[in-house]
């Protein structure tokens, strides 16, 4: 199946083939998304049979948006998708834009619309094998030192999110709250 996604060529928003964007290290259109438990991050391992970065930790969830979907629109069919969560208010935090190297010739180059959510009590996790290898819940301050310690175990755009964008991203409370620890 082909999966056109928005990216930009020659300063042109057009649908372009998702393999065909990586490949060529196009500029495009990225939703992720953070469920949080109070302090804990929800965290996926990529599946094995990724064209890039399998096996990598990342966040909740990540993807580009069909064309002429929505951002908010695309976190909630993901988070479906990939984990068979549904029903959660994203809210909006921050759109940044990164390019990184993720291996066999390929590039992100993403402008990326970032979402939080809060977990439901109860909520149930069915991770989808085709996208997901693993999931777990990690406290933010511990998933930083991680991070720190082992940044080759971590997709490159999560590193961008946590070491340039964190604050926005999750907010004073959060990352404060971590310096209490």
């Amino acid at each position: 199946m082909t999966i056109m996604i928005p990216a930009w060529v020659d300063g042109t928003l057009v649908p372009v083939e998702k393999l065909e964007a990586h490949e060529r290290g196009l500029k495009h259109k990225a939703v992720s998304v953070f469920v949080l438990r109070g302090r804990e991050v929800l965290m996926q391992q990529r599946a094995m049979s990724k064209y890039h970065t399998p096996g990598l930790w990342t966040n909740t969830c990540c993807t580009h948006p069909l064309w002429n979907e929505t951002a908010s629109a695309c976190a909630a069919r993901r988070l479906n998708e990939e984990l068979g969560i549904t029903g959660l208010l994203t809210e909006h935090r921050h759109q940044l834009e990164y390019r990184a190297d993720v291996g066999n010739g390929m590039v992100e180059h993403e402008l990326v619309d970032v979402f939080l959510a809060e977990a439901r009590p109860g909520m149930k996790i069915t991770p989808n094998a085709d996208e997901v290898l693993d999931v777990r819940w990690i406290d933010y301050h511990d998933l930083l030192a991680e991070v720190q310690r082992h940044p080759q175990r971590f997709t490159p755009w999560l590193r961008i999110y946590l070491t340039e964008h964190a604050n926005v991203i999750f907010g004073p409370h959060l990352t404060y709250s971590t310096q209490q620890s």
